[in-house]
């Protein structure tokens, strides 16, 4: 078998073109991509509804156009012409045999499986009983089980059938940039690199914020939960770029030796050490079950058994219905041992490192300083927003598309890192605590204040975008309080 990791795929086919993700992801990426010329293959989608390929090239502009503000008619009509349609049910191997005559001519197929996950190793079997996996890559969505057995399930049925290397994981949330920026931030400046560790870090805080509800998807969330829908995937991958050593080497696979390192070193979460909120009003929602016991938001506190790490403790929260939108890496510095003779009082604001993932991506340092009437300190933010200083970059399907069509599997979660993470939360599935309720517009439960250690405190953006500053320039505390 050649390797087929390390070649340009000649063709893409989509499973599952007719969904939501589709609409609203898939299908704008690629015309960003054939727009910027960098898109040079046939695309084929695949669904079960009786539809046309004329039907599926309106859907392109349409989706095109709900998003962008200004699009190049010709680039969308490039892309329209590359696009074909087949429908068929996925358990009838006549479909594949109809997809084998389509890519007679295809030597190197990425397979797109926009579907549930439920699903991804029955078609993938279907696709090699019709001689299809051969050179092929096969590119799934999350979640990649739903726990720790269901996960090594499915690696265990995928790979009797494709090798590691054909297998692409995509998690979006490691094609945003600010993510990608997170190793050079540490290991590319002197700065930074020696004040990364527990000597001078007091806590790491993770936060995953959601100003709306569930909304019209109380079916599918009922199912899920915070944890599961972005803790497991999104949060511990960030996680893990936050805390590991230098990668060895520049290749992908020295990338996630050292992410799979830190996440080794990662105790099992403890379920005393978690809190499962569900927003009020959440039973309400179509689809939600009657007394549903899902967590529409959840914090735990994790711990680091390395030296690096040893003692300081790892936060994460995550939940809709909050006080704003944002997503945020914090690193919440020490105080110095001593401040004498500035004239600093005791309860001065800590140090901060944050890296603002979304919406607004941006770096910003929070330091004191004297004030310019010289009556005591001021707390001040010296600010790197990413779009303005670095230009806008690539929206993540975009990037890992274009990064699955030519084999670049550095951005694309590995199977031992995708067990580790769901080895670190298995205690939390197999013994959630009990679910509490908090406010819609709130930071969540009071009890998540509980996880920190004695005079620490939840570090929160509120809604006026002052970083939970009161007038005086102390921080707002309370992870259960709004900001």
């Amino acid at each position: 078998m050649t390797d087929a990791a390390e070649q340009q795929s000649d063709v893409l086919v989509v499973f599952g073109i007719t969904g939501d993700l589709a609409h609203k992801m898939t299908l704008p990426s690629l015309y960003r991509l054939e727009a910027a010329n960098r898109l040079d293959c046939p695309i084929i989608g695949v669904a079960r509804e009786d539809r046309s390929a004329e039907d599926l090239r309106r859907t392109l502009r349409e989706a095109v156009h709900a998003v962008e503000q200004q699009v190049d008619a010709e680039a969308l009509e490039r892309l329209a012409a590359r696009l074909d349609y087949l429908h068929g049910d996925f358990a009838d191997p006549a479909l594949y045999q109809s997809l084998a005559e389509r890519l007679r001519d295809a030597g190197r197929p990425l397979f797109y499986l926009e579907i549930p996950p439920s699903l991804f190793a029955d078609v993938v079997g279907h696709l090699a009983d019709a001689g299809l996996t051969r050179d092929a890559r096969v590119l799934v969505e999350k979640p990649f089980g739903h726990d720790a057995a269901s996960a090594r399930e499915l690696d265990r049925r995928l790979h009797s059938l494709l090798r590691e290397q054909q297998i692409l994981r995509i998690d979006h949330f490691l094609g945003k940039q600010p993510v990608l920026d997170l190793a050079y931030l540490r290991f590319a400046n002197t700065l930074l690199a020696p004040v990364w560790s527990r000597e001078h870090i007091e806590s790491v805080q993770i936060t995953l914020a959601e100003d709306f509800g569930v909304e019209d998807r109380g079916s599918f969330y009922d199912a899920v939960g915070a944890l599961r829908d972005v803790v497991q995937n999104h949060l511990l991958q960030v996680l893990a770029l936050v805390t590991m050593e230098a990668p060895r080497g520049a290749d992908a696979d020295a990338l996630w030796d050292a992410k799979v390192e830190v996440l080794r070193a990662v105790a099992d979460a403890d379920p005393a050490h978690a809190v499962r909120a569900q927003y009020e009003g959440y039973q309400q929602v179509p689809g939600v079950g009657d007394g549903s016991g899902t967590e529409t938001y959840v914090a735990l506190r994790l711990e680091i058994r390395n030296e690096r790490w040893q003692g300081v403790p790892i936060l994460i929260r995550a939940g809709k219905a909050l006080a704003t939108t944002v997503t945020e890496v914090r690193l919440v510095y020490r105080h110095p041992e001593t401040r004498a003779p500035l004239d600093v009082p005791a309860h001065a604001a800590a140090n901060q490192l944050i890296l603002t993932i979304d919406p607004d991506p941006a770096m910003r340092l929070r330091l004191l300083s004297k004030a310019a009437d010289g009556t005591g300190s001021r707390d001040v933010h010296l600010e790197l927003p990413f779009a303005a200083e670095l230009g806008k970059p690539p929206a993540p399907y975009e990037r890992l598309l274009h990064d699955a069509l030519t084999g670049d599997r550095a951005l694309f979660s590995r199977e031992d890192a995708v067990e580790e993470t769901w080895r670190i939360l298995q205690p939390l599935i197999e013994k959630p605590p009990a679910v509490v309720p908090y406010q819609r517009g709130s930071w969540g439960p009071a009890d998540a204040d509980a996880l920190l250690p004695t005079g620490q405190t939840w570090h929160n953006q509120d809604d006026s975008g002052d970083d939970g500053r009161s007038s005086d320039g102390d921080t707002a505390h309370g992870g259960g309080g709004g900001a």
